[in-house]
This record gives C-alpha cells, sequence and structure tokens, in this order.
C-alpha cells in the first residue's frame, strides 16, 4: 500500500514524453515519523517501564469487570478465524461483484474457515480460483466484520466481508478502489488500534513478527498501562486509572484510536505502539487536520469523535469536565434495548426534566421513549465504509443544529493552516519544518491545495535536510512541475538519491522505475524495481513495470520467470495471466 504522492503529476509527465504505464494504487495513512517534543511529559505514571502481561494476569483479580468488558466491542475487537467465530452470521456464502465479475465464496473446512476469490468465463469454465485459510475475524459485528489471512510473515485483509445492518457479505472496505485478491497489506497505523498488541514492523508494509499478536482483541493494559509493576506492588500507584486523570490526558487515550484527522505523524524515533496510557499523545503522535470553515463543516463521523464532542455546547459549557469517560465506561457495553436509559442516565448527571424543550407526552410517544443520545446524537451513514453508520457525537439540540462560530477559528498563529488535535488546550506550539513536512505530504493526498505548501517547505529544508528522504520526495515532486524532460531527469536524481538513503515506500521506487522507462534506462529501472520487489514483495505494480522493461529489452526469458512468480502472487490479475499463457505458449 503506498501514498503515490507524486502519481498525478508524474503521471501528466510521462504523457508529454509519450509514454504511459497502468498503475493501480491504494491510498493509505503514509507512515510517516515526526521530531520529538523537548517539552516534559505531565504524565504522573513516567516512571513506570515495567512491561506488559496480558489481559488473563488482570482477570486473576478483577474477574467481574474482565468477564463484562469481554463481552463489549473493545474486548472482541480481533478473534481466532473459526467456524464458531461466526456462528451468528450466514456461511457457508456466496457473493458476486458485477465490477470485478468475480466470485467469493466463504466456506468452513476441517474446523477452520476460508474464502474463495474465483472467475468464471461466459460457459461457466474457471478461469482461476484462489483460495485462502483465514486466520482472525477483525471486528465484532457493530458494523461489520473482516478477516485478516497470513503469507509467510505478512498479514493481508480478505476481500469479503460481512456488514452487520444490511446482514450480508460483500466486498470488505477499500475493495471498491481496486482488484487486491488476498493482497491488500495490514498496516501498523491500522492494526494497532484493531487489536490488543500486534506486532508489525513500521516500514514493513503488512510484514510482521512473530508472534503476529501478543494479544489478540483490544485488552486492559491499552487503556492502563503496563500491568507487571502493579501486579508486583499490588499498588494503585503503579497502574494507569484512566479516572483519575485530567480529562485530556484521559480523552487522549481514546483520542488516539477515535480521531483520524488529515494527518497523523509519528514523532521521530517512535512507532505506534510507543504510547502508554497516562501520558500526552503528542509525545508519540500528532493528529493534524484542514480547518474547516462555514460554507465546509466537517460532515463524516468515521473516527472524529473526539473533535466533534469538544465541539458540543456540552464540552464547552463543562470547561473541560466532561470528557469521554463521562459518557462510556469501557468495561461494559449495553445491548441495544439497554442504550436508551443507559445513556439518558449519563445525561441526567448534568441535566434534569427540565432542560428538554421537548413535552413529555410527546418523548414519551416516540419508539424508543425519552431516549435522549437518539434525539441528540443522531447515527448517519458513514461514507467510506459500505452499510454503516456511527454516531454524531457533537451532542446537538436539533439534527441540523449549526457549528458554533467557535469551530472556525480553531487554528493558532504558530499553526495557521491545519488543526493540531493532540496538542492541550492553550499548549500549542509550532511544529517543526520537518513534521510540517510530513503532515502536508498526507494532507494533500485528499486536499490537492496543499501540494504547493508541500513543495515549499520542500524547497526551504533543501539546505539543511539534503539527504533526508521526504525532503528529497518533495523536491522531487517539485521538479516534475516543469513537465518536460529536464524536470523528469531532475525527479530521477531525487528520487533515486533517496532510494539509496534508504527509502520503504513503495511509490518512490514504482515513480522512479516509471520516470527511467519514459526516458529508456530499461536496465536501471530493472535495478530499481528488484530493489523494490525484494523490499515490498506484494506489490503488483512493481512487476507490471518489471514486465515493461523486460520486453522493452526483449529477454523473454527473464519476463516469463516475473510473469510466472507475479500470477502465482496475484492470481487475479488477468494480465499475468495473459503474460503466462503466452510464455507457454512458446
Amino acid at each position: 500500500m503506498s501514498d503515490n504522492t507524486i502519481g498525478r503529476t508524474g503521471s501528466a509527465i510521462l504523457a508529454v514524453i509519450a509514454f504511459s504505464i497502468a498503475l493501480a494504487c491504494l491510498t493509505a495513512w503514509p507512515q510517516t515519523r515526526g521530531n520529538r517534543r523537548t517539552a516534559k511529559s505531565t504524565q504522573p505514571y513516567k516512571g513506570i517501564t515495567a512491561g506488559y502481561v496480558g489481559s488473563q494476569e488482570c482477570a486473576l483479580c478483577h474477574p467481574d469487570i474482565y468477564e463484562k468488558y469481554s463481552r463489549t466491542d473493545m474486548g472482541r475487537s480481533i478473534t481466532t478465524a473459526t467456524p464458531a467465530s461466526l456462528a451468528s452470521v450466514p456461511t457457508p456464502a456466496l457473493f458476486f461483484d458485477q465490477r470485478l465479475n468475480r466470485h467469493f465464496e466463504l466456506f468452513a473446512r476441517d474446523g477452520g474457515l476460508y474464502q474463495s476469490e474465483y472467475e468464471l468465463t461466459a460457459e461457466g469454465k474457471q478461469v482461476f480460483r484462489d483460495t485462502r485459510k483465514l486466520e482472525w475475524i477483525i471486528g465484532a459485528g457493530q458494523n461489520a466484520m473482516g478477516a485478516l489471512v497470513r503469507q509467510g510473515d505478512y498479514l493481508f485483509e480478505a476481500p469479503l466481508s460481512f456488514y452487520s445492518n444490511v446482514h450480508q457479505w460483500a466486498l470488505s472496505p477499500g475493495y471498491q478502489y481496486g482488484d487486491f485478491g488476498f493482497t491488500r497489506p495490514i498496516l501498523p497505523a491500522c492494526i494497532v488500534c484493531h487489536s490488543g498488541r500486534p506486532q508489525p514492523i513500521l516500514d514493513g508494509h503488512g510484514k510482521f513478527r512473530n508472534p503476529a499478536f501478543r494479544e489478540l482483541a483490544v485488552g486492559c493494559e491499552n487503556c492502563h498501562g503496563p500491568g507487571e509493576a502493579h501486579i508486583a506492588a499490588a499498588s494503585t500507584d503503579t497502574i494507569v486509572n484512566p479516572a483519575k486523570l485530567s480529562g485530556w490526558l484521559a480523552d487522549n487515550i481514546c483520542l488516539r484510536c477515535h480521531q483520524t484527522g488529515d494527518a497523523r505523524v509519528l514523532r521521530d524515533g517512535k512507532d505506534y505502539g510507543d504510547f502508554r496510557p497516562g501520558a500526552p499523545l503528542d509525545e508519540t503522535l500528532s493528529v493534524y487536520m484542514v480547518p474547516f470553515g462555514p460554507q465546509s463543516p466537517p460532515r463524516d463521523d468515521l473516527l472524529e469523535h473526539v473533535l466533534s464532542m469538544r465541539l458540543s455546547k456540552c464540552y464547552r459549557l463543562s470547561e473541560g469536565k466532561l470528557n469521554c469517560i463521562t459518557c462510556h465506561d469501557p468495561h461494559v457495553q449495553p445491548t441495544s434495548a439497554e442504550v436508551p436509559a443507559y445513556f439518558r442516565e449519563r445525561c441526567l448527571t448534568c441535566h434534569n426534566e427540565q432542560s428538554c424543550k421537548l413535552p413529555l407526552a410527546q418523548r414519551q410517544a416516540q419508539n424508543p421513549p425519552d431516549d435522549c443520545a437518539g434525539c441528540h446524537m443522531p447515527k448517519r451513514d458513514v461514507k467510506v465504509i459500505s452499510h454503516a453508520v456511527l454516531t454524531n457525537h457533537r451532542i446537538v439540540a436539533t439534527p441540523n443544529e449549526p457549528f458554533p462560530d467557535s469551530a472556525f477559528h480553531m487554528t493558532t498563529p504558530e499553526l495557521p493552516d491545519l488543526l493540531d488535535l493532540t496538542t492541550a488546550p492553550n499548549g500549542q506550539e509550532k511544529p517543526s519544518p520537518l513534521t510540517l513536512l510530513k503532515a502536508y505530504r498526507q494532507v494533500m493526498l485528499s486536499h490537492p491545495e496543499y501540494r504547493e505548501r508541500y513543495w515549499k517547505m520542500g524547497k526551504q529544508l533543501e539546505a539543511s535536510e539534503p539527504n533526508n528522504v521526504l525532503v528529497l520526495q518533495a523536491l522531487a515532486d517539485l521538479a516534475l512541475q516543469q513537465e518536460n524532460l529536464q524536470g523528469v531527469t531532475t525527479a530521477i536524481e531525487y528520487l533515486d538519491r533517496a532510494r539509496k538513503l534508504g527509502s520503504t515506500e513503495p511509490s518512490d521506487f514504482e515513480q522512479l522505475a516509471k520516470m527511467l522507462l519514459a526516458v529508456h534506462q530499461e536496465t536501471r529501472a530493472l535495478e530499481v524495481l528488484r530493489q523494490g520487489i525484494a523490499l515490498v514483495p506484494y506489490d503488483q505494480n512493481f512487476y507490471r513495470l518489471s514486465l515493461a522493461a523486460l520486453s522493452s529489452l526483449r529477454e523473454p526469458s527473464e519476463a516469463c520467470k516475473v510473469a510466472a512468480r507475479a500470477s502465482a502472487l496475484f492470481p487475479q490479475d488477468d494480465n499475468f495471466r495473459t503474460a503466462l499463457i503466452h510464455c507457454d505458449g512458446k
């Protein structure tokens, strides 16, 4: 998976010099890192350096809490894939996607769960079939359940997911963008929130350490911190209790996974799993968002819960007293029948019966009656995940309540063009130029107007950071704006330096290879692509570009070897199958 930040411009330039190669690209949060802050943490548990023990150890002393938590969606965020794990959903199952002309099947066999992807001719003859064993079920079914497959040290998403609201199987999230088969990689930024203690390799593009998970589901220590010292001392001073933290630090625990933003930048030397409850999140990760205005307020509830809450009248009038755990007890999840009364009780800790202006008789006549959250936190469709809905955490008086004026004035003099959602209120400081470069690179994927900021920051850093891979990427992107051969030549120089200095971005290798092919340097392109394949063996584009290079060099024997390997890795790809048929024909 790559962010292909220079893909659009690069394609235009390559067209100018009369060369183009089709490139299927899947976008994802780039795995970028930022500079670590020098400010000291306000975390009261800073001295706790002991290790993790796992939720089962916590259960020995807290069996009731553990038993209740294990029935929540977080407590069931990921499970081992067995027929029993899908007992409540229809299996076996079949699904046909007309756009791909592809059939998908889910079935149980010999105590395991499997998915197949296959294609049929008009006469019903099977073109190919790829069957994989499912290793883990991800998601508890509140909105959906997907699955993960394993290929050696790599984990991938399975193409079929179950959607609870429509009670049917369909393509997994992300598969609307491309034909990925069983090779859409599981990235660290995603899996760290969907599981307890995963072990992804930060720049591994789906590669994991062994074991892949030290704890499957989100567990006790994800919110309370490592428990080894607590068990040894049996003291509350050696474990984090979010209820005793400031509202901001308590919310930081939730913010890590429930607030996406437009850019997520890791601090220098940090990994996603380095965050410890009780510490400010921005010591590990900063979340940035493009400011919004009255004509363009935020419309998406997907993982924007903390910002929505902060914009609510309840939060603003509470002067920081309201936070996530004011309403949510992570240890308990009420059933759908219990939800109205459960959250009404929490509303009444601050409000009273007279707070609601709707007549009592009218409230009682609704179904369900007196449902505070149902009226003031309405659910909306999730645009990027089919068949899913999420709750609006802005706690509105009416469904169309406008955003407060303060929502449009959240930037600061230190950071006028981005909202820093992870810095404590009144604690804003200007990010370093390199951190901004990383943020702009991510932001411009969804907000192209930020691309010029990206170029400007890259040019600013050229003198002080001439050998920084991220700076070289920005300079390459800027060079391509010349839209001529000189621009391409300059971009090649920058990206080749980035490659030799240790870039791990597939897009760098792909873009560099495309440009080298465009200027008829096929041998150099092959060198780049072979290094890319060694780095990311499951990137289809590397193999497509390799076939193009070998074809230009008239090396059919080597081309057939690449086609055979690619066809085995990506059996759903027509191009590789066709190339292999030609090889067999010879």
